[in-house]
C-alpha cells in the first residue's frame, strides 16, 4: 500500500507514523522551496489511545520520505487548514498526483462546492480524531482509536474496503455518521461554542492556557453547553436534520449546570481528551470555524445573541492586536 500525506502538518504525519510502522510506504509532498529544511527524521512523542483508554505515553521515530512528481498512490491524505482545500488540490494537479484522496479537513462547504474543488479525483470525506503540534523536529500528538468516515455508499471510489483496512490495521476503528459533511457542520459548531466560551474578555491570544481554564471550570464549561446550543441552532438553519446526530448533540440538552459538572468530570479523567485540547494552538484555524458559523448565522438572520456578543469582542481584540 502507497499512501501520500500532503505536507507535513500534525495530522498527516501522525497517521503516516504509524501506518509507517505497519510497513506501509509513506510519503509527503511538499513545496519544493519548503524541501531542503524538511528533516529526515523526526522525534515523535505520542499519547497513543489505540489500546489504552488512558493512554499510552511513548517516544519513536519517524522517516520522513518525500514524494516526487508523477505518481500515483492507492490514496493521499489532505488535512489543511483554514479552507485551503482548492489550493492543495491545485498542487496534486500540478505536481501529476494521482490517488484516492481522503479528505481530512474542516469544511463550511457545501458538497457541490467540495466536489467543485476535487474535480477529476475520486474522493472520500473523513475526521481525524488526533491532535498535537509541531515543534523543530518534534513531534508532539494524541492519537485516538477511531476515525470519522464517510458510508461507503456515499462515496465513488473503488478501494474504500482498502482505505478502511488500512485504518484497522493500525488499531483504528471507522466510525460512519448519517452524513458526513453535514457531522463535520455540527462538529465545527461545537468547536465554535466551545472555543467562544474559553475566551476570556475577548482574548484568545494563549488558546492552551485558556482550555486548561475552561476544562477546569464547571461554570464556564455551563457557558459553553449554552454557546454550543445556539451554534447547532445556525447548523439546523442549512436544513441538517439533528435527530440523525443525536449522539453528537445530545451531550448538551441537559440542564446547562449538571451538563458542565459532567463536562468537568470527564475532562478531568481522561488524559487523552484533555491533552488534545491543550496541543491544538493553532489560532487561524480555531477562529476560521468560529467566523464560518458567525457569517452564516447573520446571513440567515438566526437568533443567537450570546455567540454574536461574544464572537464580536474577540474579534475586536483581534483587530486591535
Amino acid at each position: 500500500m502507497k499512501i501520500l500525506i500532503l505536507g507535513l502538518g500534525v495530522i498527516g504525519t501522525t497517521y503516516g507514523f504509524v501506518f509507517q510502522k505497519k510497513g506501509y510506504q509513506v510519503e509527503h509532498l511538499v513545496r519544493d522551496s519548503k524541501k531542503d529544511a524538511i528533516p529526515s527524521e523526526l522525534s515523535v512523542h505520542i499519547l497513543d489511545g489505540r489500546k489504552n483508554k488512558k493512554g499510552l505515553e511513548c517516544s519513536d521515530f519517524y522517516n520522513v520520505f518525500l514524494a516526487s512528481a508523477n505518481e500515483e498512490y492507492d490514496f493521499i491524505i489532505v488535512s489543511v487548514s483554514c479552507g485551503k482545500l482548492d489550493e492543495a488540490i491545485s498542487t496534486l494537479r500540478e505536481k501529476n498526483i494521482r490517488g484516492t484522496l481522503l479528505l481530512f479537513c474542516n469544511f463550511w462547504n457545501t458538497r457541490e462546492e467540495i466536489e467543485r474543488m476535487v474535480e477529476g479525483y475520486q474522493y472520500i470525506i473523513g475526521f481525524p480524531t488526533a491532535g498535537g503540534r509541531m515543534a523543530e523536529r518534534e513531534l508532539h500528538c494524541v492519537l485516538f482509536d477511531h476515525i470519522t468516515l464517510e458510508h461507503k455508499d456515499k462515496t465513488n471510489i473503488k478501494n474504500y474496503n482498502e482505505i478502511e483496512a488500512v485504518f484497522l490495521s493500525a488499531d483504528i476503528k471507522t466510525e460512519k455518521p448519517h452524513d458526513m459533511v453535514e457531522w463535520i457542520w455540527i462538529h465545527m459548531a461545537v468547536n465554535a461554542g466551545v472555543v467562544m466560551a474559553a475566551t476570556k474578555n475577548g482574548n484568545i491570544d494563549n488558546p492552551a492556557q485558556l482550555a486548561i481554564a475552561l476544562m477546569d471550570s464547571s461554570k464556564a464549561l455551563s457557558n459553553a453547553v449554552m454557546l454550543i446550543r445556539e451554534t447547532t441552532c445556525i447548523v439546523a438553519a442549512r436544513s441538517v436534520e439533528l435527530k440523525y446526530y443525536h449522539n453528537e448533540i445530545s451531550p448538551y440538552k441537559f440542564p446547562a449546570k449538571l451538563a458542565g459538572i459532567a463536562m468537568k468530570r470527564l475532562f478531568k479523567n481522561n488524559e487523552l481528551t484533555r491533552r488534545i485540547m491543550t496541543l491544538h494552538n493553532g489560532v487561524d484555524d480555531i477562529l476560521f470555524g468560529c467566523a464560518s458559523l458567525y457569517e452564516t448565522g447573520k446571513q440567515l438572520n438566526i437568533s443567537v445573541p450570546l455567540y454574536y456578543s461574544k464572537y464580536e469582542l474577540v474579534q475586536s481584540n483581534v483587530a486591535i492586536g
